[in-house]
């Protein structure tokens, strides 16, 4: 009984539009920021590491982009309130699921191939 109350409250709380994106894909994340009575949009520009969840209200995105020579990582969920929009500005080609190997990497060698 408890997980059905759980599954509609959760498809309650799903976006009905989803952006579409896939791991390496560089994107801009338009993440609603509350000051005080203040609302801005801030945006984050990188490339996405990885998906987790599927399909699921709990699904989250990791996407990962360098600030003066230090790596950024943020992981957001899908259907976060938060989350104004998603914007693909490049696709990325990519036969990893998780692009956690590109930590380690730095200048030109962490950049992802660009799909055709």
């Amino acid at each position: 009984m408890n997980a059905e109350i759980i599954k509609e409250i959760e498809e309650e709380q799903k976006k009905k539009e989803v952006p579409e994106f896939n791991v390496g894909d560089t994107v801009k994340v338009h993440n609603k920021i509350r000051e005080g009575n203040r609302e801005r949009v801030q945006i984050f520009e990188g490339t996405v590491l990885k998906k987790q969840g599927g399909n699921t209200s709990r699904a989250t995105f990791t996407v990962r982009k360098i600030s003066n020579g230090v790596g950024v990582e943020k992981t957001w969920p899908m259907h976060s309130p938060n989350i104004e929009k998603v914007e693909v500005t490049r696709r990325g080609k990519v036969r990893r699921n998780k692009l956690f190997y590109l930590r380690k990497l730095t200048g030109k060698k962490a950049k992802v191939k660009a799909a055709e």
